[in-house]
């Protein structure tokens, strides 16, 4: 197997209409209208070319699960986020990346990540 890269993750959330509303008012992401009937509320959102899939299902408890979105201007992003009423961590170095982290209305955990250079 030669991985080509990660197509989604699924994450649970409380109340799938206010997780789409944070996903895309305040996200940026796009709402995907192609989600078949699981039989189980839900929705799936672009993020850049990746997706999120939102499962409405109890939430798990926070033990250090979380997933990254790639930013370009950590700084910017903070700033329009607070602007907003959210709260945002202070960013902080990682390798020569930089990174915050947020939750989304059901307590998920998401990074905010700045990549730095690439090696030569």
């Amino acid at each position: 197997m030669e991985p080509l890269a990660i197509h989604h993750v699924a994450i649970n959330v409380t109340d799938v209409e206010d997780s789409v509303a944070f996903y895309t008012d305040v996200l940026g992401g796009t709402l995907r209208e192609d989600r078949p009937d699981f039989g189980i509320a839900g929705a799936w959102i672009n993020l850049g070319t990746q997706q999120v899939h939102l499962v409405e299902a109890p939430v798990p408890p926070n033990m250090g699960q979380h997933f990254a979105i790639r930013v370009d201007n950590l700084d910017a992003v903070v700033e329009e986020l607070r602007s907003k009423g959210l709260e945002v961590g202070e960013p902080m170095s990682a390798g020569p990346n930089r990174q915050t982290f947020i939750q989304d209305p059901a307590g998920n955990v998401l990074e905010l990540n700045q990549p730095g250079p690439t090696p030569a």
